[in-house]
């Protein structure tokens, strides 16, 4: 399933998001942190994105519907503990975070200019949202030609049917659709927690 030139994306998994989507669930990130060390256990670098603004947002468009909505009602500038990942899935030392634009991992990121530069041609998807910057981001690496993976239990969206129609009818078209523990097993490092 992996192989030497995969690395695993933890996307949009950040204090402010998490909050939204959590509903407040302690075991809510419990999928994430399986994967991080399953990758880890693996040597596979684990690599982080998250979604941030500089301040007084130069980068949002008023004809971009979805963040235009943001500087109206502020959050997401990259200095607040909104834009930061998540303490429970937090970096190690070495490990990418990279710090995007817009939905798409790639877009308005060096995300691809790491990835070419460790030579990686696998990314294993996790994030949220599921309808987000999972899609987001599976389209145009597909489109890069990248071999994708998605975990479905570490991806999650305010819709549980736009999520179950996409891992189930519209990623596998371009991805393989596994669970972590099922991709942990496939590393031989087994399920963790």
């Amino acid at each position: 399933m992996a192989n030497n030139k995969s690395a695993l994306l933890v996307m949009d998994v950040q204090q402010g998001i998490v909050e939204m989507v959590s509903g407040g669930s302690k075991e809510f990130l419990t999928p994430w942190k399986n994967a991080i060390q399953a990758g880890r256990n693996a040597d596979i670098p684990v690599m982080y994105v998250r979604v941030g603004f500089r301040s007084g947002y130069p980068e949002v468009s008023a004809n971009n519907q979805f963040f235009s909505a943001i500087t109206t009602y502020g959050g997401f500038v990259d200095s607040e503990s909104s834009t930061q990942v998540h303490p429970e899935v937090a970096p190690h030392d070495g490990d990418l975070v990279v710090v995007k634009r817009r939905v798409s991992a790639f877009t308005g990121s060096d995300l691809e200019v790491a990835l070419r530069s460790k030579q990686i041609d696998t990314l294993v998807l996790t994030g949220i949202s599921t309808s987000g910057v999972v899609l987001s981001t599976l389209r145009e690496a597909s489109d890069k030609d990248y071999k994708l993976i998605v975990l479905s239990d570490a991806c999650a969206d305010h819709d549980e049917e736009v999520h179950r129609v996409l891992t189930e009818k519209v990623f596998p078209s371009q991805a393989q659709v596994t669970t972590v523990a099922e991709w942990a097993q496939s590393l031989g490092v087994g399920m963790l927690a």
